[in-house]
């Protein structure tokens, strides 16, 4: 039984995690750790755990095994360094940091320290992304050229933040609106299918004028292999598809709402059903993944370096459109 501390109930997923603990049988969710303004509190009175408001004080107790951080975003070097430095397994939130430099200093002191880490992407447990990477992967689409993701919905049109979740319209805290909270999503699993970025350029706005941030964003990616991936991510969407389009000179895919299109000239009609037929099992759960390998040292299929990778896009974007210009990668 792995013995669990939520730190902070301030990102809108935080109850699902913490949900997630309670109805695993080999998680025990023993304690909460706030600012009592993100509603920790509260959540641990619910779930009769002792809530906590000093850091160090949970973090020493010896009896907590892990932790599962959903702390506001500008809050994880200092949360995660230190649970490290405790000797805490821990699974957080995306994004890992809002820069690169503090993602290094995370990824330094959890491998210093030896615990299991885990960054929830849960992209890439989808059934139909894991067939589109074996895909990719098996080079049924041949030479990869163009890639498209879209993800987007109406938190900016209807003023879905409000209370303990106002801190997402500060960029300060949040690192950035749309495209860097709902836009991580997208962004990661392009980076995943489409491989090292050479380079990105964005436009970032704010449509709405509900937050004092951008909601409304179209990036583009040059790839090291010249293929070119669009993702645009909006919090100004009430209809339409949040689609994920790949083309290659033999082939494609277009995931939309659980939808999967595949052709490829490889493949006769009967084979690409066939293959499809024998796609390989989805992954379990992020967090169930964190709990195999702290438990029986099973491998993750999502690392931290998945979340370094992540967050340098997300910065080489904001980098653009404060400039003007595109932004060559690695920062």
């Amino acid at each position: 039984m792995i013995k669990i501390a939520k730190l902070s109930f301030a990102h809108v997923h935080a109850r699902g995690y913490a949900n997630q603990i309670l109805e695993n049988p080999e998680t025990e969710l023993v304690a909460v750790w706030d600012e009592e303004e993100y509603g920790g509190k509260q959540a641990a009175e619910e779930y009769k755990v002792p809530f906590y408001s000093d850091l160090d004080q949970v973090l020493t107790r010896g009896d907590i095994d892990a932790v599962v951080v959903n702390a506001v975003t500008s809050d994880h070097p200092k949360v995660m360094i230190a649970a490290a430095e405790a000797g805490k397994h821990i699974f957080t939130e995306k994004a890992l940091a809002i820069t690169v430099d503090e993602c290094d200093r995370i990824i330094e002191a959890v491998e210093k320290a030896g615990v299991k880490f885990m960054i929830s992407l849960p992209s890439r447990c989808n059934a139909d992304l894991v067939l589109a990477k074996k895909a990719l992967d098996d080079g049924l689409l041949g030479d990869l050229t163009f890639g498209r993701g879209r993800v987007a919905h109406s938190a900016g049109l209807d003023k879905w933040f409000k209370g303990s979740s106002l801190w997402f319209g500060d960029a300060k805290r949040a690192g950035g609106g749309a495209l860097f909270d709902l836009g991580c999503h997208r962004v990661d699993v392009i980076r995943w299918l489409m491989g090292e970025p050479k380079s990105a350029i964005s436009k970032i706005n704010n449509f709405t004028g509900n937050y004092p941030i951008d909601d409304n964003s179209v990036s583009v990616v040059e790839f090291a292999n010249k293929a070119l991936g669009v993702l645009d991510v909006s919090w100004t969407h009430r209809s339409g598809p949040n689609m994920l389009e790949l083309y290659g000179t033999e082939g494609s895919i277009v995931i939309d709402h659980g939808d999967l299109h595949f052709e490829t000239r490889k493949f006769s009609d009967k084979e690409k059903a066939e293959y499809i037929a024998r796609r390989p099992e989805s992954p379990s759960s992020a967090m169930q993944q964190w709990v195999n390998s702290i438990l029986r040292d099973e491998p993750m299929d999502i690392t931290i370096q998945d979340g370094r990778n992540l967050t340098e896009l997300m910065q080489a974007f904001y980098m653009s459109a404060d400039r003007g210009c595109s932004i060559d990668l690695p920062l």
